[in-house]
């Protein structure tokens, strides 16, 4: 199939599990039939033209049980955004295959996204070279993810003749970075630059939504008691979170543009915080009592490290500490959600969707008009 000299190929890289750090690579293949290309995804995406006549293609009038012309490969679906982009493809009307490396019954969830045999699970090796090309844990360090990945596949796709590669990065990935996940996320831009030329890079900031390890991550540390440690009281980090929706858009969109190849987008929200109000609003909306304090970054560290002995999934870790406390970049000069026809959710539209279920069970009703707006700032 990667012979094709038609194809668009879309490459994400978002948070998958990993030892005592997490991570999710979310790769989609498409094959397109007779139909526009139309995809929901953070992964690489590939489509090819076949040449059907347009009489034997079944098509209904739309959703599940039509047929969107789209057979879609999804790498990383049971990740945080994955199941965004199988659920939409599903919904849609596609064929998808879902490569994976976990037990069967852990994908039972994804069975019913699609109409009845739309789904399909195979197993793969991701460092299997030749298993990529066919499309066909314990677990994967940040440089496999983030940069020995997106390089594969990124040349993968340069020597089949790919016309179309987005890669989707993170709006702080940056060399210089304290976190090892932003350090690599900016050598994953390069490689996948250097092998692909054409490349559109998502730059998102942290995404949330019901299943994320952002507003959830505070709002469970109030199970450590009512004081909530943040370096500096969250007074010198700036956070701008875009909603997955808005991030899954934005690459459909990207992939149905023609003039994007090329480009880098900065995908944020609408509204920028400072951490300590962001946090504070997080607390108000769940009905929780909220208290700030100070902690040194070392102490932190010291304290990640605890958890970071943890055979299982790490409540933290040191390099989420400096994630978590890393300003969010602006970028003014680059293309953002608004460009690609998109109008961002923000935290007040969205966030209770999430927090919901941090409250007690005297305040499940409760309006969200009751709850303050968190400040925002402009710088």
């Amino acid at each position: 199939m990667l012979k094709s000299q038609n194809y668009y190929f879309l490459n994400t890289f978002c948070k998958r599990k990993f030892k005592k750090n997490f991570a999710y690579h979310i790769e989609v293949i498409v094959v397109e039939g007779t139909c526009s290309p139309v995809l929901l995804a953070a992964g690489p995406v590939t489509v090819q033209h076949r040449k059907i006549h347009h009489a034997v293609v079944p098509r209904g009038k739309g959703g599940r049980s039509s047929s969107s012309g789209v057979a879609a490969t999804v790498f990383g679906a049971t990740g945080f955004l994955g199941r965004y982009v199988v659920s939409r493809l599903g919904r849609m009307g596609s064929q998808i295959v879902i490569p994976h490396r976990c037990d069967q019954y852990d994908l039972m969830y994804l069975r019913p996204m699609g109409d009845m045999g739309q789904i399909i699970f195979m197993e793969w090796d991701a460092r299997d070279k030749e298993s990529i090309k066919r499309w066909e844990t314990r677990n994967y360090k940040f440089e496999d993810v983030f940069v020995s990945m997106p390089q594969q596949i990124a040349r993968a796709a340069r020597e089949a003749g790919i016309r179309k590669f987005i890669h989707t990065s993170h709006l702080n990935a940056d060399i210089r970075s304290p976190s090892k996940y932003l350090r690599n996320k900016a050598v994953g831009e390069a490689v996948v630059w250097e092998e692909f030329p054409d490349a559109i890079i998502m730059k998102p900031s942290e995404c949330f939504g019901r299943e994320d390890r952002f507003l959830n991550h505070f709002a469970n540390m109030r199970w450590f008691g009512k004081a909530v440690p943040l370096i500096a009281i969250g007074k010198k980090t700036f956070k701008q979170p875009v909603h997955v929706v808005d991030v899954a858009k934005a690459i459909v969109n990207a992939i149905k543009d023609p003039d994007a190849n090329g480009k880098t987008y900065a995908l944020v929200g609408p509204n920028r915080y400072l951490l300590h109000d962001l946090v504070e609003y997080i607390y108000a909306l769940s009905h929780r009592p909220y208290l700030a304090y100070p902690i040194p970054r070392p102490l932190y560290h010291l304290i990640a490290r605890f958890f970071e002995m943890n055979p299982f999934e790490p409540w933290t870790t040191c390099d989420k500490v400096d994630r978590f406390h890393t300003t969010d970049m602006k970028y003014p000069d680059l293309p953002g959600l608004e460009d690609l026809g998109i109008t961002p959710s923000s935290i007040e539209q969205k966030a209770i969707e999430t927090l919901r279920r941090h409250r007690r069970y005297r305040y499940l009703d409760a309006e969200l008009g009751e709850t303050k707006a968190a400040k925002t700032v402009s710088y």
